[in-house]
């Protein structure tokens, strides 16, 4: 694969000046250097593989001592969707060391929350013995906070500088960037950006949407009517309002039924009404004729109709418990909607108060900024007076001997001046 030409560009201390202050050009140093990215493939089949395992990117620097700049960055290249680029200190990012690091070169273009994994190794190569090239190896995912990672201390400029090591021959150094395994693209760890022109729901609409659904259930629940067992009430009285009869032979089986009719769902209270029944039914007088009559109905379907009673009254039980539930629920509704309204009211204070902070915290960062870009412009010009110091000690001395010399002269012009004074004055 041919060559690609690669470019870099210099920042760290190229400051950032205020509108009105005077930029000051510095000085060009000129380079030249190479670039070049290959894609790398495992085992015989690397000819029919489609994608590669491995990227190796490699930039040569030529005229490396002359770099003045504190930070440097590589041509960007883009394995795979991903673009990266090498960043490198040459006199070391505030240490004794040589500082490389890979650096994601389109961080400013991706969505908010992005994330990107890379498996990657940082070579300097010794150009007289690959095989004593300095290489380190790391993983990192790449985020906005964190958009570049590699080794502050590769290694100590004693050693990339001394002519027995391979690293700096005919000043070029030579860095290599492997990105290993396949490229995937970025990840936004955030929820997705919603079409243009399309408001994004917030969780304050869904919470609206929903409690604006829950108040309408509430509505619709106190204004519907309440419903109830009326009927099976009525028949419950009709049966216990039941005459008894009055002659002694029945009386104990009639005051039997009474109590079981009274309350026909106590216990065993079943076996007491069949025991009642089973009396009345053969009883032959003390009865009207309707009683004998209902008596002897109800005797031959008495474990039906009892069954109907007992399953009436856990349907009942069952029913009162559900109701009460229901309106326990109800109540839970109404509360947890007034809740919402407070909430509501509680937020909008809270979105004012943040939005003072908001607006507090860009006056902060607006006042940071120019502090920062004033400091910068301070350092540069503090650079510019140390150099102008140094060529005006120089010109102070030239200027001191000639005036030296000035005196000299001077002084024999004076001698010469008074003597002839002195004879013809």
């Amino acid at each position: 694969m041919s060559g690609r030409r690669g470019c870099f560009s210099p920042c760290g201390f190229s400051p950032r000046r205020s509108r009105n202050s005077t930029r000051v050009q510095p000085v060009a140093v000129p380079l030249s250097y190479e670039s070049e990215l290959v894609p790398c493939f495992e085992g015989e089949q690397a000819m029919g593989e489609r994608n590669p395992t491995s990227w190796k990117y490699t930039w040569k620097i030529t005229n490396f001592t002359s770099l003045t700049q504190k930070k440097y960055y590589s041509e960007v290249f883009t394995p795979g969707d991903n673009a990266w680029r090498i960043l490198i200190f040459p006199k070391g990012n505030s240490v004794e060391c040589l500082s490389i690091y890979l650096d994601t070169a389109d961080s400013v273009r991706l969505p908010y929350g992005w994330s990107r994994s890379a498996h990657f190794r940082l070579i300097l190569v010794d150009q007289n013995n690959n095989d004593y090239s300095r290489i380190k190896e790391t993983e990192h995912d790449f985020t906005a906070r964190e958009s570049d990672w590699g080794f502050t201390s590769f290694i100590p400029l004693s050693e990339l500088h001394d002519s027995r090591n391979g690293y700096l021959v005919n000043n070029t150094l030579t860095v290599v960037a492997e990105i290993l395994g396949p490229q995937r693209p970025a990840e936004n760890t955030q929820v997705a950006e919603p079409p243009a022109n399309v408001p994004q729901a917030t969780p304050i609409d869904t919470f609206d949407r929903y409690f604006t659904n829950l108040e309408e259930i509430i509505n619709a629940a106190q204004s519907s009517p309440a419903r109830g067992g009326s009927n099976t009430n009525n028949q419950r009285g009709a049966l216990l309002t039941s005459g008894a009869p009055t002659l002694d032979e029945v009386e104990k089986a009639k005051l039997s039924l009474k109590e079981c009719l009274s309350d026909i769902f106590k216990l065993n209270v079943k076996d007491r009404l069949a025991e009642a029944m089973s009396t009345l039914s053969i009883a032959k007088s003390g009865l009207s004729l309707d009683q004998q009559k209902s008596v002897k109905a109800f005797w031959a379907n008495f474990d039906e109709f009892t069954s109907d009673f007992l399953t009436f009254e856990q349907d009942n039980a069952e029913f009162e418990l559900q109701k009460l539930l229901k309106d326990q629920m109800f109540a839970t509704m109404k509360k947890n909607h007034e809740t919402h309204i407070s909430y509501k009211q509680l937020l909008g204070d809270l979105t004012k108060e943040e939005e003072e902070l908001n607006k507090k915290l860009e006056e902060v960062k607006s006042r940071r900024e120019k502090l920062i870009s004033d400091w910068e412009i301070l350092m540069v010009e503090s650079e510019e007076a140390k150099s102008g110091h140094k060529g005006q000690e120089k010109k102070v001395a030239e200027a001191e001997e000639k005036k030296r010399i000035a005196e000299e002269r001077m002084s024999r012009s004076t001698v010469a001046w008074s003597n002839l004074k002195m004879l013809f004055g």
